[in-house]
């Protein structure tokens, strides 16, 4: 149990410090025009890629969750026990929280380096309205996230049902997390998981702060919609941590 807790710890962990660590250090890197920056699409890519490389590291430990509405999800999806939904989430909130603090120490050593809390987007913080990096509004933003994180939440199922190719599920799910990143950042910055988001605006002042409610709320409703409409269409059944789906 303890082995699990702490690979959704570390997976998380991962997740923020190789996500928004690259909107960050890297995304902007050198100013407008310099072609070392990695821009939207080095952003949407690095967030896969933690995703990928995570769940092929920690998935046959702890399934590789690292998103509190993807536990809630598959919980709703009938693919995960709920007395181990709390511990899960607090570990990766956990782990989460200890990657945007190390990566605020790393991004405080930059010569100028300061967090305007009433900016879209400082420090990869999440946003509706004012701070919206397109200024869309909190219905939009709201919309977005819900119905990103369903479509996420049936990827990810339909990726690791006992019927999919075996071994494929880290590249459908990290591909499926790139995807939602080209659409969503310009709409939230995309979330798409409350531990991420809680990460970085405990450090980007109080803006990020004031709307990190709807960046749980949105997420792990879609969260749900997606698992409840997996589990229909994909005709699941309870089953624990790890246990094949009957063909």
């Amino acid at each position: 149990m303890l082995k699990r807790f702490t690979a959704e710890f570390l997976g998380t962990f991962w997740l923020v410090l190789g996500g928004c660590g690259s909107a960050v250090l890297a995304a902007k890197f050198g100013g407008a025009g310099n072609p070392l920056g990695i821009g939207l699409l080095g952003v949407s890519l690095a967030f896969g890629l933690t995703v990928l490389t995570g769940a092929y590291a920690f998935g046959h430990i702890s399934g590789a969750h690292f998103n509190p509405a993807v536990t809630i999800g598959l919980w709703a999806g009938g693919r995960f026990p709920a007395r181990e939904v709390g511990p899960y989430v607090l570990a990766q909130v956990a782990g989460g929280i200890l990657a945007g603090g190390i990566l605020f120490a790393i991004a405080s050593g930059a010569p100028g380096f300061a967090i305007d809390p009433s900016a879209a987007g400082t420090f990869a913080s999440n946003g509706f309205g004012s701070l919206s990096p397109g200024g869309y509004s909190m219905a939009s933003a709201l919309l977005c996230e819900l119905v990103m994180t369903a479509m996420f939440l049936v990827v990810i199922m339909g990726a690791t049902h006992g019927r999919a190719p075996v071994g494929f599920a880290p590249i459908a799910i990290g591909l499926a997390l790139t995807l939602i990143h080209l659409i969503s950042i310009p709409v939230t910055n995309t979330s798409v998981n409350p531990a991420r988001s809680t990460a970085v605006a405990l450090f980007a002042g109080s803006g990020a702060v004031g709307q990190l409610w709807m960046f749980w709320l949105a997420p792990i409703v879609g969260g749900i919609a997606g698992g409840a409409i997996y589990r229909w269409l994909g005709a699941e059944r309870p089953n624990i941590v790890g246990e094949k789906v009957p063909k």
